[in-house]
């Protein structure tokens, strides 16, 4: 059989499902959005394994893809605490380090302009505001004269 333009068209004689002409990629079929056609290729290519099973980069993004709305919730919360509408660096240091999961998994990542943890040792605060009234005290009383 000829078609308009002379070109012959095949049949599928039996031989399962005819092709509907648009692809389903394997992220979409799991349910994902971290690409897994791309990640069986980065494990192929690494050299990780001889062969590389259909199901592991599967897994493989399912994890990765959790890990990164983990971290992308956190960093979200702390931006809203800070009343900002962009996460920064920053936000993802505060979220990470403030949750002890996270912080154990990435204890030895550096986070690019992520700043520290706001903290002032105990030595450093006043033990009671009795010491700091005594003080004033002198200090106004040197002013009378």
């Amino acid at each position: 059989m000829a078609g308009k333009d002379g070109v012959t068209a095949k049949s599928n004689a039996g031989r399962g499902k005819p092709k509907s002409g648009k692809s389903v990629t394997r992220s979409s079929k799991a349910g994902l959005q971290f690409p897994v056609g791309r990640i069986a290729r980065y494990l192929k290519k690494g050299r990780y394994a001889q062969r590389v099973g259909s199901g592991s980069p599967v897994y493989l993004s399912a994890v990765l893809e959790y890990l990164a709305a983990e971290v992308l919730e956190l960093a979200g919360n702390a931006a809203r605490d800070n009343k900002k509408t962009r996460i920064v660096p920053r936000h993802i240091q505060l979220a990470v380090r403030n949750d002890d999961e996270l912080s154990k998994l990435l204890g030895s990542v550096t986070i690019a302009n992520g700043g520290v943890l706001p903290k002032i040792h105990t030595a450093l605060l006043q033990k009671n505001s009795k010491a700091k009234t005594d003080k004033a005290e002198i200090g106004s009383a040197s002013q009378e004269f």
